[in-house]
């Protein structure tokens, strides 16, 4: 619904759990949403052409990029975000396995690859190493050569319920 001056659309959203109800203008990017008004820096800014991956979050548990995506498109829609995957102060099975498998290093990508990959193992549970590798294509990562991110993916494919190291 337009404001009355005709610049804001209200929306209302779940993100993470949460009720959110924010007026905002119609060109307004998801990814903005996150980091500006909520706060929600996990989903990350890199290129703002859909071409890195690094904005990837779950739109009604399908993973879409936030750079693209604009709020108005999306009114009454369900978001996760990264900051959303722990539960009970437990790292999700897998953050656990990135940790485990040393699949982090700078860190940009991380949030949109475990978005990508819960996204993956949500729909194909078991998924194969080439199926890993082809949910997780959309996302760049200049730091570890995929390898062990496909690794850690695989793991939690396999049902290996890797911990961190203490």
């Amino acid at each position: 619904m337009r404001s009355s001056d005709g610049s804001l659309i209200e929306v209302h959203l779940t993100v993470n759990g949460d009720a959110v109800r924010r007026a905002v203008p119609p060109e307004r990017t998801l990814a903005e949403l996150l980091r500006e008004d909520l706060l929600l820096t996990g989903c990350k800014q890199g290129c703002d052409q859909g071409d890195c991956g690094a904005c990837t979050v779950l739109v009604d548990g399908r993973a879409q990029l936030a750079c693209l995506t604009l709020v108005v498109a999306i009114d009454g829609a369900t978001i996760e975000t990264v900051e959303g995957l722990q539960q009970r102060g437990r790292l999700h099975p897998l953050q656990a396995a990135f940790v485990a498998h040393g699949a982090a290093q700078c860190g940009f990508c991380t949030p949109g690859m475990l978005l990508s990959a819960v996204a993956l193992l949500r729909a194909s549970p078991r998924a194969s190493r080439d199926e890993i590798r082809a949910g997780l294509a959309g996302n760049l990562c200049r730091c570890t050569g995929y390898v062990k991110i496909i690794d850690a993916v695989e793991a939690v494919a396999r049902g290996d319920d890797e911990e961190p190291a203490p």
